[in-house]
């Protein structure tokens, strides 16, 4: 895990929240959905299947904790998990939280409208937020 580099597409348009056993944690920069992504931190990888069999129960693991986590949000009504890696191949998996009404719904949200970028202060707060309830 020591060559690990995040692609640069996915600094761009995410914040940083915490390390976990395997991956890093970042909240997507975009303030119409609670939406995390959780980036394994080994070098090069690109697809499930390119984890062994303990990298893959420790991600599958770090899923179920973030849904969960997510799935208490208020408002959140259905999760959206998903790794497409059509754009950034780096492997990468969405957790994100809908509701009824939401910006695209029913609809996926990839692609849909532009990203209302966080303001600073919403970030460092939504940031810490998360930090706090991945302890």
């Amino acid at each position: 895990m020591n060559d690990f580099v995040l692609d640069r597409r996915l600094e761009a348009d995410s914040l940083f929240v915490a390390d976990g056993p395997l991956s890093q944690v970042r909240l997507l920069d975009d303030a119409r959905y609670p939406w995390l992504l959780l980036v394994p931190r080994v070098a090069g990888l690109r697809e499930w299947i390119d984890l062994d069999g303990n990298q893959q129960r420790l991600l599958l693991a770090e899923i179920n904790q973030v849904s969960r986590l997510l799935q208490r949000e208020p408002g959140v009504q259905k999760l959206n998990i998903g790794a497409l890696g059509n754009i950034v191949q780096q492997l990468h998996i969405h957790l994100i939280g809908r509701r009824e009404g939401d910006a695209a719904w029913p609809g996926p949200a990839w692609g849909q409208g532009s990203a209302q970028r966080l303001q600073a202060d919403a970030a460092a707060e939504r940031t810490a937020y998360w930090r706090q309830r991945l302890r």
